[in-house]
């Protein structure tokens, strides 16, 4: 019994002494982490009406070259190291190779024939927009020879967007 009545203080004391350094701890800061969560929460999103009228600039400026005939013109559209996988072709990566696939293709293409690309849909953010768009292609008379689609990823490098990646095929031709 003296043994029991030993521990009952010193079981209040050690209580007592926890109950001061919690008391003495210091508080949390709700404050600091409620203007976080609200700076977070506050953060705009990308204006994407916006950025799909710079694309379609960009894709306009795109077919006045490519209708020009002006390879060094549509070089200035990609990155370095872009790739463009085309219509039932090997993917071509690189300026080098994007020149000799232009130059090809202005090869081909009919005498008159001209190109318009439409932006259908980006998405994406200020820095890497994925555009989804259609082509027209049109003979001298105005007549459509084909159409096609396309996707393209630009990215914002030294504040200017690039293409880093590019797909097309064509529509199936009417019979």
């Amino acid at each position: 019994m003296k043994n029991s009545n030993f521990f009952l203080p010193a079981t209040v004391a050690v209580a007592i002494s926890f109950l001061t350094i919690g008391c003495n701890s210091p508080a949390t800061d709700t404050t600091t982490k409620s203007v976080a969560e609200t700076t977070e929460q506050a953060v705009t999103k990308p204006d994407m009406a916006a950025i799909k009228t710079e694309i379609q600039a960009l894709e306009t400026a795109w077919a006045a070259a490519d209708n020009a005939r002006d390879v060094q013109a549509l070089l200035a559209f990609y990155a370095d190291d872009a790739a463009s996988l085309s219509n039932n072709a090997p993917m071509v990566v690189g300026k080098a190779a994007l020149q000799k696939d232009i130059e090809a293709n202005f090869a081909k293409k009919a005498k008159g024939a001209t190109s318009v690309y439409e932006v259908m849909d980006v998405f994406g953010d200020e820095n890497t927009v994925t555009e989804v768009g259609k082509s027209t292609l049109k003979d001298a008379s105005g007549k459509v020879i084909s159409t096609g689609k396309y996707m393209a990823i630009w990215e914002k490098r030294d504040g200017k967007y690039l293409c880093v990646r590019d797909i097309y095929n064509d529509d199936v031709k009417a019979k």
